[in-house]
């Protein structure tokens, strides 16, 4: 695991960004694991800032979905496949046709975690995941205790989490669905690589856990410690209960520039 500390999210999202613009050159049509929420906006505002300055092109780029809410009617503003496709398919100017997810609203909610898993394998595999982690180590909507070897499955959602998820609906949790469709952790272990950006105070505990402490199913994110590339990017901030920061500082001050991130 590579331990990336930035000053700011800002300085976090563009360079994850340059990680990706540069897995676009290699490859034209990756596909990209998105995940939604406040956290990961500054890469997709620091890419969509690339595609627009012609740096770099993701015409053939394709995006896939981590989790998404279970029940919400077709085309809810609040859909993770509504907020994908505004803060990140439209913006780089793909077609839908280039973006997958999981069906929330089908009748069989088991048949469609299924579905999904076998769509992301037939796709080739996601070749970066982007991820964001809960103040309980929480990756996807793989809440503490789930298991590590755990497929795309339907999930019930902590009351923590319906109320941190509130603010995107009108602060009524009445609103919030108490169940979601995400991707496991062992699925998410099958990209190619994992990127987990982390902003803020708030996320330093359960940063600390997923660096430097034991894998364990209490913090999912400690699953990241398995996977033989993943790169965890993380302010100041949520730095800031790392026993190895002065050495994490290190090992990317003299890193080779031709590893990337």
């Amino acid at each position: 695991m590579e331990v990336v500390i930035v000053k700011d999210a800002k300085a976090g999202g563009e360079l994850i960004a340059d990680g990706i613009a540069g897995l676009l050159r290699r490859k034209p049509d990756a596909l990209l694991g998105v995940a939604t929420g406040s956290t990961p906006l500054p890469i997709y505002d620091a890419l969509i800032a690339q595609v627009q300055a012609g740096t770099v092109d993701a015409s053939r780029a394709r995006v896939a979905q981590l989790d998404e809410y279970v029940g919400l009617p077709a085309g809810h503003p609040e859909s993770y496949r509504s907020t994908v496709l505004r803060q990140v398919v439209e913006p780089l100017g793909l077609s839908q046709d280039a973006f997958m997810g999981p069906d929330g609203s089908a009748e069989d909610v088991q048949a469609a975690c299924e579905a999904y898993d076998k769509a992301l394998a037939e796709a080739g595999g996601v070749d970066l995941q982007i991820l964001g982690i809960g103040t309980d180590g929480h990756i996807g909507f793989n809440e503490p205790c789930s298991s590590l070897a755990s497929r795309t499955r339907i999930k019930t959602l902590t009351e923590q989490t319906r109320v941190d998820n509130a603010r995107f609906f009108d602060d009524d949790i009445d609103q919030v669905p108490h169940h979601v469709i995400t991707q496991g952790i062992g699925t998410i272990l099958e990209a190619r690589h994992l990127v987990l950006l982390a902003t803020g105070e708030g996320k330093a505990e359960a940063v600390a856990q997923t660096v430097e402490g034991p894998v364990a199913a209490l913090v999912p994110a400690s699953a990241l410690q398995l996977h033989p590339h993943a790169t965890v990017v993380v302010d100041e901030a949520a730095a800031s209960k790392l026993k190895l920061a002065d050495y994490f500082r290190h090992t990317f001050a003299n890193k080779p520039s031709w590893q990337g991130i």
